[in-house]
């Protein structure tokens, strides 16, 4: 029930896209404001994610440690697993970010049963890496490609990009590599969430929301391109991502009618782009920030201090009797000064 509550949700939102493309003045709403007020969310919001974080106080190095750190001389330390320098952070870290490296070095733990009864077995997860991978690369390079929509004349780069990416040359128009990627890693991890028992129990509706929005998005921008039926006025998808980004588009949309599934991709994307901030899909910034990455594990050779450690007053024993001196002689516990006679 809970990825049926998501999958609802983005149904809700493909339908209300649908609407706009019927309607003059949802279509000022949908083309226009909703971008504007997305991408405000979204610059706004990150910032303050990672204003919230760097605020965190980290007194301590806890980097993850997967390997033998650096020490004495006849002891070799793994520099990538257990980075001691700053070159090794960064090294660590680009591996991380670029290869997914944590991700590669995931192991699957299972119990098995055998002849001699249940053994714990340790696999590594390869799949969830491949398809992790070519998800956010596939991603990235779409990403990319759609830069022709706000750039005149378009840059060289992207050129490059969209013929890497149909190389094959397979169709009229030509498919693209990365709509297969993103359609089939996407799907993999939302199957994989549900027949997992293990990890089913632990998802939310919010894991499976992100999967099902960037799977329709990519959906309804594959039917675009490959489905006659769903084309779009590309001249006027064109103009329309031109005035946006030079502001013109706030005297309107442009004259030309779109198509009913643009406003459905479009509103869905601009939805992704406003819930990023307030998702886990924050971990794109969030990674750099963590300090199990960004510290070097330099605790046998740098004395590191606690920031937080106060001047100690100490209370000696004296000063201790002369508060409890009433106290401790009706204990009948022996005094260093006797007790006054008053008293």
């Amino acid at each position: 029930m809970r990825w049926m509550v998501a999958l609802a949700a983005v149904i809700v939102l493909a339908v209300l896209g649908a609407a706009a493309s019927h309607v003059g003045v949802l279509q000022y709403l949908f083309g226009v404001v909703i971008p504007y007020l997305a991408l405000g969310v979204f610059v706004v919001g990150f910032i303050v994610r990672v204003l919230q974080w760097t605020k965190i106080p980290v007194p301590f190095r806890i980097p993850t440690t997967c390997g033998q750190q650096t020490s004495l001389p006849f002891l070799k330390g793994q520099e990538l697993d257990n980075p001691h320098t700053t070159p090794g952070v960064i090294a660590r870290m680009a591996l991380e970010v670029f290869l997914f490296r944590s991700l590669l070095r995931n192991t699957r733990t299972e119990v098995r049963q055998t002849e001699d009864g249940p053994k714990v077995v340790y696999n590594s997860n390869l799949w969830l890496w491949g398809f992790g991978l070519a998800f956010h690369y596939a991603f990235l390079i779409i990403v990319i490609r759609h830069l022709r929509f706000f750039a005149e004349p378009v840059p060289f780069f992207v050129a490059w990009t969209e013929w890497v990416d149909g190389i094959l040359k397979i169709g009229v128009p030509v498919l693209y590599l990365t709509d297969i990627a993103i359609i089939g890693a996407v799907s993999y991890l939302f199957v994989r969430r549900v027949l997992d028992a293990r990890l089913r129990y632990i998802s939310l509706p919010g894991d499976y929301f992100p999967l099902f929005l960037i799977l329709a998005i990519a959906l309804t921008g594959a039917a675009m391109r490959y489905l006659p039926m769903s084309r779009v006025n590309v001249e006027a998808v064109k103009d329309l991502g031109m005035s946006l980004i030079t502001l013109k588009a706030l005297g309107g949309v442009p004259a030309d009618p779109i198509g009913m599934m643009f406003y459905v991709h479009f509103f869905l994307v601009c939805c992704l782009v406003a819930y990023f901030p307030m998702s886990k899909l924050m971990h794109m910034g969030g990674v750099f920030l963590s300090p199990t990455r960004n510290l070097a594990n330099n605790n046998r050779t740098v004395r590191h201090i606690n920031p937080w450690e106060l001047e100690a007053h100490p209370h000696t024993y004296a000063e201790y009797e002369d508060e409890f001196r009433p106290v401790m002689a009706k204990c009948g516990l022996p005094l260093d000064k006797p007790l006054p006679e008053e008293e």
